[in-house]
């Protein structure tokens, strides 16, 4: 079983088009959308929910009535600020590190799982799908990350699936390393761009941490070709391969309105080099076996 994983330093750099478009090109994938805090692979692939399971996050503090005696020695031990005066837990501050539960002479206090969000399994017309949607102020993307992960190797072995293709979240964070953790490859979808240079080269080195073969798509490449080339320069200097760059287009905007991919809403030149992009990188897949190291330039 393979696994791609497509991630950008920044939102908005046209993943989710990619991955979309990828999902419509490949017959054999399992979807899987890790960007858990800005969900939006739903909006193109429609997909239809046949499970819905509930995640639980970080624990959180819960103070038994019956057995407090509103001594305060968990409000005075609790660094978050998170027991009120009144002996209750405010449990958007509480961070679950059971110390309240440590000092209560009464035992009145025991952490709880608390959900932070949904996680779904659901088909598409392409295939399964894994995704979830995080609560608003939740903190765990990272697990959920994972347990979005964990669902789509099931579906895949359920359904003899060979690929599973991650839509991943945007930056560097752990909901980035949680997605790319054990692939086989990623793809880094930039833009040339001061900051997209920039945040290309914090994402190559998250991925040359971790040891996972990478290559690089350009999006909007003809905004500022100069950039290009430096993107271009950095790349070759870091044993990095740029697979295709994709022009400035509105054909992305026109197929999302529409509910469809690229490659189903037109054949015309944006849709044509996608698919020249899928057909390199799914060379690249099959040529890997194991990871190999991606060394990073000092």
């Amino acid at each position: 079983m393979k696994q791609l994983t497509i991630i950008s330093g920044k939102g908005g750099t046209g993943k989710t088009t990619i991955a979309a478009a990828f999902a419509s090109l490949a017959k054999d994938a399992v979807i899987a959308d890790c960007d858990v805090d800005a969900a939006d692979m739903h909006l193109i692939l429609q997909p239809e929910i046949l499970e819905t399971i509930d995640f639980t996050g970080l624990d959180v503090a819960s103070i038994d009535e019956s057995l407090c005696i509103k001594c305060g020695k968990c409000k005075d031990a609790c660094r978050f600020d998170a027991i009120r005066d009144d002996i209750t837990i405010n449990i958007y501050e509480c961070e679950g590190c059971g110390v309240c539960e440590y000092v209560c002479p009464e035992d009145a206090v025991s952490l709880i799982e608390r959900k932070a969000g949904d996680a779904y399994i659901s088909k598409t017309r392409f295939g399964p799908m894994a995704h979830a949607r995080l609560g608003i102020g939740e903190e765990a993307s990272g697990k959920l990350v994972s347990f979005v992960r964990n669902n789509a190797r099931t579906l895949a072995q359920k359904h003899n699936k060979d690929l599973i293709i991650i839509d991943g979240p945007p930056g560097t964070g752990c909901s980035v390393i949680a997605s790319i953790t054990g692939v086989d490859m990623v793809m880094v979808v930039t833009e040339p761009s001061v900051s997209g240079i920039h945040d290309l080269e914090r994402v190559l080195g998250v991925a040359g941490h971790f040891n996972i073969p990478a290559v690089v798509c350009i999006n909007k490449y003809d905004i500022n070709e100069e950039n290009v080339l430096l993107i271009e320069k950095y790349c070759s200097e870091n044993g990095v391969e740029v697979v295709g760059k994709l022009p400035y287009d509105d054909t992305p905007t026109k197929a999302m309105l529409q509910e469809m991919t690229v490659i189903e809403y037109s054949d015309g030149e944006f849709s044509k080099r996608v698919k020249e992009i899928w057909e390199n990188v799914r060379g690249h897949l099959n040529e890997t076996s194991g990871h190999t190291l991606l060394t990073m330039a000092k």
